[in-house]
């Protein structure tokens, strides 16, 4: 039996070459708010009069490695209300939603794909929950924000970086 085994394994048995390659590892260790901030510079004004919102929405994403295999990812998330007919801000809110992320056994583009679409897929569902918590406290309706595709999100970034690689540099002659 134990010759059988040995056999399978130098007859290029699939299971015996896996333990020379990575474990490939994926884990969130830890989410959290990194920063957060909330601004209503018109109320109490604001409040007496009809609520008729323009949401202006900017949305960041940034990550670091921190640690041995360990990456932090961080979404920023900016949400300016002003009141469509007067253009006065409501409120301005900003959240910082993070995660801490352990990953092993992915590198270059893989990792680079791994950390800028689905890390923060993972992190937007708190972002979107603290975002309408948030404004919610401060005594406007909720913001429920759209789900977003990070993924193409990252396309087009690699698209852009792509298209600006392949443009030459200018020069300007006096």
């Amino acid at each position: 039996m134990a010759e059988e085994n040995n056999q399978s394994a130098a007859a290029g048995n699939p299971a015996a070459g896996q333990q020379d390659k990575p474990q490939l590892q994926f884990s969130v260790q830890r989410i959290y708010v990194k920063d957060i901030s909330f601004e209503a510079p018109n109320s109490p004004a604001v409040f007496q009069q009809p609520f008729k919102p323009k949401v202006g929405l900017d949305l960041n994403t940034s990550s670091q490695q921190v640690g041995e295999g360990l990456y932090e990812v961080v979404i920023k998330v900016t949400a300016q209300v002003t009141h469509s007919e007067e253009g006065t801000t409501s409120f301005l809110a900003e959240i910082e939603q993070a995660g801490l992320f352990r990953i092993a056994g992915i590198e270059g583009a893989q990792l680079d794909h791994t950390l800028g679409a689905f890390c923060p897929n993972v992190l937007f569902p708190y972002a979107r929950e603290c975002v309408d918590n948030l404004v919610n406290r401060g005594g406007f309706p909720p913001l429920m924000l759209a789900p977003v595709n990070f993924e193409a999100i990252y396309a087009q970034k690699k698209k852009r970086e792509a298209e600006q690689a392949q443009q030459p540099g200018t020069q300007t002659t006096q």
